[in-house]
């Protein structure tokens, strides 16, 4: 039964998901679009409690869910109640055209804008990067650098906490830097704390510091290819590229780090930083070439 409801569970939160993401891109600054993203890792890190505080009180793993439950029902309650501020709300952001002015463009349709298969690539690796590092980092820190496994799993959440700081700090300054700079710098961050794990150092610190820094670097990444959407490829396309974009991204951050589990079972988990760098790479390419077909047709016009 847990199974069979997670399904218009899920399909209810994607739908949310890209519903929320493309109405913040329109209406509001790159500053509210990482604080939003913010609270997403406050969310992450507070949920694990809630069930372990459930467990270790003899309520059990039913308490837990039916606690996520009310904070749900709750949440959704305020959404609908405050609908009709919503559509008070000017336009600040990127849009150009209030909502019921703009034409809704369909997944064929949206597919077809240049620049799109790029992004959604991009967004494919990032997710594909980021649920990689969270999941296989405690395996990684026990089974290559010898980390006592209560120790590993305490430290690996360096990588979330470094998410959720990184996007709490970029909301002061993503205005000012801008969202394509944001991405850039974020990647740089990444391919630092790739290289630090990469590197034969010893001690865990550098282990735990690379974490660190992947953390900080995904930070922007997620909310600015969100928020600028609407200036690469318009506001009347925003909310079907956003949606296809989230679903990009569900399918990197579902299928990638299985696929790091087998190669970790019959070749090694030593090569846990390697498959990291092969989506990073992908990533910054394929948001560069998407940038470059922004460019040309920016000067087209």
């Amino acid at each position: 039964m847990l199974c069979l409801w997670a399904i218009p569970y899920g399909l209810g939160a994607g739908g949310v998901d890209a519903a929320l993401n493309n109405y913040i891109a329109l209406h509001y600054s790159s500053r509210h679009m990482n604080w939003l993203h913010c609270f997403w890792g406050v969310g992450v890190t507070i949920s694990p409690y809630i069930m372990g505080a459930c467990l270790l009180g003899g309520a059990g793993w039913h308490a837990g869910y039916r606690w996520v439950s009310i904070i749900q029902i709750v949440l959704t309650a305020f959404l609908f109640m405050t609908l009709p501020l919503w559509r008070r709300q000017k336009n600040v952001g990127n849009a150009n055209v209030q909502d019921e002015e703009r034409k809704v463009v369909g997944l064929a349709g949206a597919l077809k804008i240049p620049g799109v298969k790029e992004i959604l690539t991009g967004f494919f690796c990032y997710c594909a990067l980021e649920s990689s590092t969270g999941l296989w980092a405690s395996s990684y820190l026990v089974l290559h650098r010898g980390v006592a496994e209560a120790t590993a799993a305490r430290w690996a959440a360096l990588f979330f906490m470094g998410i959720t700081a990184g996007r709490f700090l970029s909301g002061f300054v993503s205005v000012k830097i801008g969202d394509r700079n944001m991405i850039r710098i974020g990647l740089s961050c990444i391919a630092a704390g790739i290289l630090t794990i990469f590197l034969p150092l010893h001690g865990i610190y550098f282990s735990l510091a690379g974490l660190l820094l992947i953390g900080l670097g995904c930070a922007p990444v997620y909310p600015a290819i969100i928020h600028e959407t609407p200036t690469n490829f318009g506001a009347d396309n925003s909310q079907a590229i956003i949606g296809i974009q989230m679903a990009s991204a569900y399918v990197g951050a579902t299928l990638m780090p299985p696929i790091f589990g087998i190669i970790a079972q019959n070749i090694g988990v030593v090569y846990y930083p390697s498959y990291l760098l092969i989506f990073l790479c992908l990533m910054a390419l394929m948001l560069e070439r998407m940038n470059r077909i922004i460019l040309q047709k920016e000067l087209t016009k």
